[in-house]
């Protein structure tokens, strides 16, 4: 259960003020709280969660545990650099209102982020593909969720900056992970 666990812990910390978050707040603000929206954003995370574990699986199959550890920083290393470096636009562009573009855009915006890294790297160090899966979905959906409730709160300055502050730990964790697995710490 450990895997679950950190795992939504993680993954609501690297996915706060994400893309995808940033995209449905600014459709928020712009058209209102459709729920539409919402439901595709949900269907959209439960996807792209749903594929990062089964990546996960996979790679589980493929790796000796002592690779696990290592396969596992890099992922929460990448994670960490995605938080830190691409900051999402602040005012996305939506000319179409159509939900399918946007579930289309959301799924593109959600496979390379930061919180499907965490929960591919988590899946893999914990070998626990469904349960980090499962926790992956969960966070997602409350990710989504808040972004849709609360528009207002993602094109703050904090919120920008707590972005960044977690993925400088993202990339510490990973590194710790990486060096205690050569014995270096």
């Amino acid at each position: 259960m450990p895997a679950f666990y950190l795992t939504l812990i993680a993954v609501l910390l690297a996915g706060f003020g994400a893309r995808d978050q940033v995209t449905i707040a600014g459709l928020g603000q712009r058209q209102g709280q459709r729920p539409a929206v919402l439901v595709t954003a949900i269907l959209g995370a439960l996807l792209t969660a749903s594929l990062a574990a089964y990546a996960a699986h996979f790679m589980l199959e493929q790796l000796p545990p002592p690779a696990r550890t290592i396969f596992a920083a890099i992922a929460l290393g990448l994670a960490g650099l995605e938080s830190m470096i691409l900051a999402p636009r602040r005012d996305p562009r939506e000319p179409t209102n159509s939900l399918g573009a946007l579930g289309i855009v959301l799924v593109a915006q959600q496979v390379t982020d930061a919180a499907r890294f965490v929960i591919f790297g988590m899946a893999v160090g914990y070998a626990a593909p469904w349960h980090a899966g499962a926790a992956g979905m969960m966070g997602g959906v409350i990710l989504v969720t808040f972004a849709w409730v609360r528009p207002d709160l993602l094109g703050t300055p904090p919120a920008r900056w707590t972005r960044r502050v977690v993925g400088g730990l993202l990339v510490l964790a990973a590194s710790t992970m990486f060096l205690s697995e050569f014995g270096i710490l």
